[in-house]
């Protein structure tokens, strides 16, 4: 059965470039992951603040390596697109960003985020989110990106909100945690928000 309408974005449009490095304009810089990032990676999660909202541990170095390298291979599939969030001047990392779950031909995406703890105050998931927004949105042509933490995480619910992304609801019981199932604050940013 064909579809009504065309695709919103159509296929190719991120496999058939590199992946691009964005900059925030103040300090950031978004670029591919690579391998020599592992060890920056694993120390992020061993960090018990961060690994309260993930469901993954980083038990070695050698584990993150394979992480990267599947994060690399989601821009070639058009399903995921992750960036290092590093500081300008070192090209220390000091956080992830990315798109998840894209789907092209609907235009629409999942934001998700973390930062070091060294980095946490310094509103740089906040930064980081928005340049990605504006990339994805303005450059790409996504119509919508949805951003979802734990309703218990007041600090994420923060990013979002300052990131432009307007609380839409609640999903009940929707997310596994270590500490059991939390309902999800679903946030969402739009063209022409």
């Amino acid at each position: 059965m064909p579809y009504i309408a065309g695709p919103v974005v159509p296929a190719g449009t991120l496999s058939t470039v590199p992946q691009p490095v964005l900059r925030t304009g103040d300090g950031l810089v978004l670029r591919p992951w690579r391998t020599e990032d592992a060890p920056a990676v694993h120390a992020a999660f061993q960090d018990p603040v961060l690994n309260r909202w993930h469901i993954r541990t980083a038990d070695s170095v050698e584990e993150v390596v394979g992480w990267i390298e599947a994060w690399q291979k989601g821009w070639e599939s058009e399903r995921d697109a992750q960036w290092a969030v590093a500081d300008a001047d070192t090209d220390g990392v000091v956080g992830r960003v990315a798109l998840r779950g894209i789907q092209l031909e609907e235009g629409v995406a999942e934001v998700a985020y973390w930062t070091t703890r060294a980095a946490r105050g310094r509103g740089v998931a906040v930064r980081a989110t928005t340049a990605l927004t504006r990339w994805a949105v303005d450059e790409i042509g996504l119509h919508r990106l949805e951003l979802m933490h734990s309703t218990a995480n007041e600090a994420s619910c923060r990013v979002a909100i300052k990131a432009g992304f307007a609380l839409e609801g609640t999903k009940r019981s929707a997310a596994i945690h270590q500490d059991g199932w939390h309902d999800m604050h679903l946030h969402a940013r739009v063209r022409g928000d």
